[in-house]
């Protein structure tokens, strides 16, 4: 309901005194009618016969101001009713009439949901190995190698911390061990056909030492040189390689390594995840005639890297 302005409640409380001395002087008429009879013998009721004409007075000026105050309400009242006809109506809402008993239940029909548009036309999942060989770090991407290694460390007893997608300052694993307060870091390379150099075994001991630890974990699916080894005895840095990896996971259980198995063939593990906005990528063609490149599906929006499609590393 609408607040009521200045001058409207002025005019209501007019009408409301309208009414009040409309029914006041009514009372009065009356008192002067009927008073005296009730006072025979008093000076009053001598002159009774005196008062009954301004009595008739009082009465009709009495009824004059009421009639007066019904006109004037009702006058106000038109653009109330004025205003709620013009009010949007809710419709009813009525349940709907139950079929007669016996007759034949009808199941409602929906319409074939369309297809929902893709960044690229379905692509079958390759057929993946049965049990661990170096056959199975070659066929799964970046994002899926890093998730592995997290598992492997999982199992082994360690609290894991990692982030999908992202700058994480040079650390791909952050590992806890309960018999330890210093925590280690682990960095993944997903590298097939490409060698660990010295170069990025010198890169990660600078992020040991800016998080003053003195040791370190770099695994990688391929292999380190000659040079990286030596830097990272010299250095506590824990060098392991493939054949090292596929080594550690032989010694699991066979339950054990099934569960490793299906963490690194989880979901579409074939297909690179874009490192900035973690999302899969997408198969596009290449400009320069070359082929074709693996691109970020959120393009332009997302400025990732591309990778070309005879490789798969990104991290």
């Amino acid at each position: 309901m609408a607040k009521q302005t200045r001058a409207e409640r002025r005019r209501e409380r007019a009408r409301k005194e309208l009414a009040g001395k409309g029914w006041t002087v009514i009372i009065v008429g009356v008192l002067l009618l009927v008073g005296p009879s009730f006072m025979q013998g008093s000076i009053i009721g001598t002159i009774g016969p005196a008062l009954r004409p301004a009595g008739w007075a009082a009465l009709a000026l009495g009824a004059v101001l009421l009639a007066l105050h019904y006109f004037v309400a009702r006058k106000a009242a038109l653009p109330e009713v004025k205003r709620a006809a013009q009010q949007p109506t809710i419709a009813k809402v009525t349940q709907p009439t139950p079929p007669p008993s016996g007759a034949a239940k009808r199941e409602p029909v929906f319409a074939p949901t369309p297809p929902q548009p893709s960044h690229s036309p379905a692509e079958p999942a390759p057929q993946h190995a049965q049990r661990w060989s170096p056959a199975v770090l070659a066929a799964i991407e970046w994002r899926r190698f890093e998730a592995l290694c997290e598992a492997l460390y999982a199992q082994a007893g360690f609290t894991t911390r990692s982030q999908s997608h992202g700058a994480d300052g040079g650390v791909d694993i952050w590992l806890q061990s309960k018999h330890s307060d210093v925590p280690r870091i682990v960095q993944c390379k997903h590298w097939q056909g490409k060698v660990v150099g010295v170069k990025e075994m010198r890169e990660f001991f600078g992020v040991m030492a800016s998080h003053q630890l003195k040791s370190g974990t770099y695994v990688t699916s391929g292999v380190f040189s000659a040079d990286a080894r030596a830097f990272a005895k010299a250095n506590g840095i824990h060098a392991q390689d493939g054949a090292a990896l596929l080594e550690l996971i032989a010694q699991r259980t066979p339950e054990q390594q099934a569960a490793l198995l299906a963490v690194a063939y989880e979901g579409e593990y074939w297909r690179p995840t874009c490192a900035s906005c973690g999302t899969k990528m997408v198969e596009k063609p290449s400009t320069k005639n070359d082929g074709s490149f693996w691109g970020c599906a959120n393009f332009p929006k997302c400025r990732g890297r591309t990778i070309p499609k005879s490789k798969t590393s990104v991290a």
